[in-house]
Parts: structure tokens; C-alpha cells; sequence
């Protein structure tokens, strides 16, 4: 089981104003790999692999929120972090 963020991104997928909360390294890798406006971004690329590492147990799951943040301001989402 994925430790939680230390603080939940509140991210609007669907639409603006309609946030889901992701708070673990696994639900930013399946919200970035199914629900993500763009298919590809250096930010994008670099989240998945970071988020990989995190899962390996490799790297911080500050480290995973940290570059999820930044693909989603690279793909352009409304986010709260």
C-alpha cells in the first residue's frame, strides 16, 4: 500500500471547477496514464517514471508529488496543491 501525501493536489480532470483528489503516488500514476488531456510532455514522461521509482521504493512520494504537480501544470489542469 502507497503512503500518503503529505498533502493531497486537488486536480479538475473532468472540467474546471470539478476536482478529484489524488494523495498517493499510485492514483497520480493511473490519473496521469487514464485521464490525462495530453499523451506525451517532458514533465509528463518524467512524473511516470518518478512515480515508478516511488513504487520500487526507489524515491519519495514527495518526489512524485512534486513532478505530478508539474505535468499537470505542463498539460495545463486547474489544480490546487
Amino acid at each position: 500500500m502507497q503512503a500518503p501525501w503529505s498533502k493531497p493536489v486537488l486536480i479538475a480532470l473532468e472540467e474546471p471547477g470539478q476536482y478529484v483528489t489524488i494523495d498517493n503516488t499510485q492514483a497520480a500514476s493511473w490519473a496521469m496514464i487514464e485521464d490525462w488531456p495530453t499523451e506525451d510532455g517532458p514533465a509528463l514522461d518524467q512524473a511516470l517514471l518518478i512515480c515508478a521509482d516511488v513504487i520500487k521504493g526507489k524515491r519519495t512520494g514527495e518526489d512524485a508529488r512534486k513532478a505530478f504537480i508539474a505535468a499537470a501544470v505542463e498539460a495545463g489542469l486547474d489544480i490546487k496543491a
